[in-house]
């Protein structure tokens, strides 16, 4: 029998009774909607009654959506279902992620560069009270990966940085905070992201630790975690070997699973040898990760079994339902085992009172979310964060008396489709904000080609300007394989050529890394986001208005010693 009055549910007699009496109530159809956080794309009444009446599933996560809208979808999924939903934000950098019109409280990098347990404390409580002002009550953060590979992809400022301690502190400061304001908070990604260069999205990841190695690195943050006292945990695609076979003697290598398939690392070492006693919620079940080992037919119920008492999202609404459904009418997921999660399920929106309260939009959610003294939290952050990786002496300050003719080159995002649509203007805001301190600011375009030999002379760039600045905005997302920079044709026309005849200073908006392409700037700032005050951040300390107090929670240098020089 689960003990639902422990950490990190500590219900109480009513609680606890709640939660028997509504697992008893269900049906074995609605014990499996249970089992599902779907996602909410799609805010139409029929797809939202489908959801709550007629599939009853536990949960939803909801995208950025207008005010009115969300308070609509969220009114119409709790006064109509049998069982309150948990309604879940991806809250790892403020609430704007789910909450629009948010708090952008700095992502994991940020809080990382100020090393400040009382200021990432700071910004979860203003995430929490803000989500569940919103209604919003589960957040699928914080992320809590190790960022010990610099070509990752996808993790990097989503993390706290490489360090352990580090890690461990911030991430359980934010855990602290959050469950505090009555959200309850999802550490991620076990068994932990960061040391392979691929993106689980695409690929089962690979964490090639020692059972040694991780005990010493992700164990202990996550042993932190749940003593902090997260009440989910986010597992992801991404295998863990070397700990498998250690805990199934024999295993093949062909056999080893990703995290959110594999019993051994949710039961073995999760549960029992970390002693976590709450609810385990798989990842986003539409990535390729999941499915490189098995069938679906097979991994959708295989999820279950070994171990997740949720089911994030799905590739094929009915057709996983169905796999579902045919996991339990077979055996694969045993009735006590359907049970178990479910209870799981069960006890965590008890744990934040869903129970006994109407879990609406508080009225006065207008005057919370995105109050005054959020943004001044957001802006000390930004103020704190931003980081002078490297300095050649005598260049900064930046003024208009000293570089009045300043050629920009701009690195970004060029991708047709659904990712240019996502493309930032934080690059537009940058230039015109340099444009106002007074400088002539002429933006690099490649009007031709060109041909070696017919390429513009050191001496005319030396004639025209007095400072370049390189300005990178290439963040880290899901469903790529690498962040780097690529240069224009011919032979970089527009790469770093001329450092050591013109002043030069690069600002990365969103990356840490990219040192490795122009290992001989000088001058390097991180400010590891492009949201405009971070961007004014920036602005105030390249004028010299402001000191640069950051300091990088990760390797900028990439291991290189000529990154250094």
């Amino acid at each position: 029998m689960l003990d639902l009055t422990a950490a990190p549910f500590h219900l109480d007699a009513e609680g606890v009774a709640w939660t028997t009496t509504t697992l008893a109530s269900l049906s074995t159809e609605q014990k499996i909607g249970q089992l599902f956080c779907m996602l909410a794309y799609d805010s139409s009444p029929e797809t939202l009654d489908d959801f709550s009446e007629n599939r009853q599933v536990g949960g939803l996560m909801l995208r950025p959506m207008p005010p009115a809208e969300r308070a609509e979808v969220i009114t119409r999924l709790q006064t109509r279902s049998k069982v309150p939903f948990l309604i879940a934000g991806n809250l790892e950098a403020g609430s704007k992620p789910t909450v629009s019109e948010g708090t952008f409280t700095g992502n994991n990098m940020m809080l990382g560069a100020t090393g400040s347990a009382d200021l990432t404390r700071r910004a979860g409580h203003v995430i929490g009270k803000e989500s569940r002002a919103a209604g919003v009550n589960w957040a699928f953060a914080p992320v809590i990966d190790l960022d010990i590979n610099w070509r990752n992809p996808i993790t990097g400022t989503r993390t706290f940085g490489s360090d352990t301690d580090l890690v461990a502190a911030l991430g359980s400061a934010w855990i602290e905070a959050v469950e505090a304001e009555g959200v309850a908070t999802s550490a991620k990604h076990f068994p932990g992201d960061g040391v392979d260069e691929r993106d689980q999205h695409l690929v089962a990841s690979v964490n090639t630790m020692t059972p040694d190695e991780w005990d010493a690195t992700y164990g202990e943050v996550y042993r932190a975690a749940i003593a902090a006292g997260t009440k989910t945990i986010m597992a992801g695609h991404i295998m863990l070997p070397e700990y498998s076979k250690a805990l199934r003697p024999g295993l093949a290598d062909e056999d080893c699973l990703p995290g959110s398939l594999a019993p051994e690392l949710l039961g073995d070492l999760l549960r029992e040898k970390l002693g976590f006693n709450g609810l385990i919620v798989s990842d986003a079940t539409s990535m390729i990760g999941m499915t490189t080992s098995m069938p679906r037919a097979q991994a959708v119920p295989q999820a279950i079994a070994a171990g997740c008492d949720m089911f994030l999202f799905t590739k094929n609404l009915d057709e996983d339902f169905a796999y579902m459904r045919a996991g339990v009418a077979d055996g694969r997921i045993s009735a006590d085992r359907l049970d178990e999660a479910v209870t799981r399920v069960l006890a965590l929106k008890a744990s934040l009172g869903l129970h006994t309260s109407d879990n609406l939009p508080v009225e006065d959610a207008a005057t919370v979310i995105g109050a005054q003294a959020h943004q001044d939290l957001a802006d000390e952050v930004a103020d704190r964060a931003v980081t002078l990786v490297k300095e050649e002496p005598g260049v900064l300050p930046l003024t208009p008396e000293r570089y009045r003719r300043v050629l920009v080159y701009r690195l970004e995002l060029d991708v047709p489709g659904y990712q240019q649509a996502q493309r930032s203007n934080a690059l537009d805001v940058f230039i015109d904000k340099l444009t106002a301190e007074g400088h002539e600011v002429t933006t690099w375009v490649q009007e031709k080609e060109g041909f070696e030999g017919f390429l513009v002379s050191a001496e005319e760039m030396k004639r025209d300007y007095d400072l370049i600045v390189y300005a990178a905005n290439l963040p880290v997302k899901s469903n790529q394989t690498v962040v780097r920079i690529e240069w224009a044709l011919p032979m970089g026309v527009n790469g770093p050529a001329f450092i050591t005849e013109i002043p030069t200073v690069f600002v990365s908006l969103a990356n840490p890394y990219h040192l490795v392409d122009v290992p001989r700037i000088r001058t390097v700032v991180n400010a590891y986001a492009s949201e405009e005050h971070v961007i004014d951040a920036v602005i105030e300390k390249l004028a010299g208005r402001s000191k640069f107090t950051g300091v990088s929670p990760v390797d900028a240098f990439c291991g290189r010693w000529d990154t250094r020089l």
